[in-house]
């Protein structure tokens, strides 16, 4: 049972990996982690004021301790100079109070001096490293973006994209379509021709009456190709005819025996 939750785990981990992948553009990816460097980056700058805030907070304490100070101090020697030694004693210990003060906010402040420089390297390093990687981000973009543009060039030059794909099926679709059509009508035509059909726009006939129509239109074609070979052989012997009769009309024809006793006769 394990082992097929194993599996199971795998598979979907293996799908959503893919259909992430898919999913996944390398301009957004890009420009999504320039926003987090810039974010990085402002935090760093964010820690740099507050450090030079802290530092400067510091460096205000310590002047007033140090006017506190001075101040003690002038005390002191004028309680000395009036006789008064407990008041300048007690104004001179203040005074020792607040040099050490003074001393560890010095301290703190060298502390946090250093650690504003280190975080202002930092940000310099950081902010160029931004910058740069701006710049390659761009160019990357750009190649993607000129690589994506000649790739859907290509695959709509070879037919192989998605949208070239469904009208080269549209396409065959059609072709297919007008073909069965075609045949259909073909089909339509020969069983009219034959009598398997009935013409809605004609007399109905049945397959008795097709075969006589048919050999009647035969006969017929018989019966003019006989006569068109009776006058093509005809023409001839027409032709014959008519040279004979013009040369009787020309020469004298012989007399006949009867005519040629008549004629003495007449003469006596």
């Amino acid at each position: 049972m394990a082992g097929l939750v194993k599996r199971m785990s795998l598979i979907f981990k293996a799908k959503a990996n893919k259909a992430l992948d898919r999913a996944e553009d390398p301009r957004e990816t890009l420009d999504y982690s320039y926003t987090k460097q810039l974010e990085l980056l402002q935090k760093v700058r964010r820690g740099v004021a507050d450090v030079a805030t802290s530092r400067k907070r510091l460096e205000l304490q310590a002047q007033q301790l140090q006017q506190q100070s001075d101040k003690l101090d002038g005390q002191a020697r004028v309680a000395l100079s009036q006789g008064r030694e407990d008041l300048a004693r007690e104004a001179l210990t203040r005074k020792s109070a607040l040099t050490q003060q003074i001393a560890d906010l010095q301290t703190q402040h060298v502390s946090l001096q250093a650690e504003e420089e280190k975080l202002t390297l930092a940000s310099q390093r950081l902010q160029a490293k931004v910058d740069a990687f701006r710049t390659k981000k761009e160019t990357i973009k750009a190649t993607y973006t000129a690589a994506q543009a000649q790739t859907q060039i290509g695959e709509a030059f070879s037919g192989i994209s998605e949208e070239m794909g469904d009208v080269g099926l549209a396409i065959q679709r059609a072709e297919d379509k007008t073909q069965s059509m075609q045949a259909r009508a073909g089909a339509i035509d020969e069983l009219l021709a034959s009598g398997a059909l009935d013409d809605p726009t004609g007399t109905a006939k049945d397959d008795i009456q097709s075969e006589l129509d048919r050999m009647a239109s035969t006969s017929q074609v018989e019966s003019d190709l006989a006569k068109l070979k009776g006058e093509i052989a005809g023409a001839p012997a027409t032709q014959a005819i008519e040279g004979a009769s013009t040369t009787t009309q020309t020469a004298p024809s012989p007399a006949t025996p009867a005519e040629a006793n008549q004629q003495p006769e007449a003469s006596s």
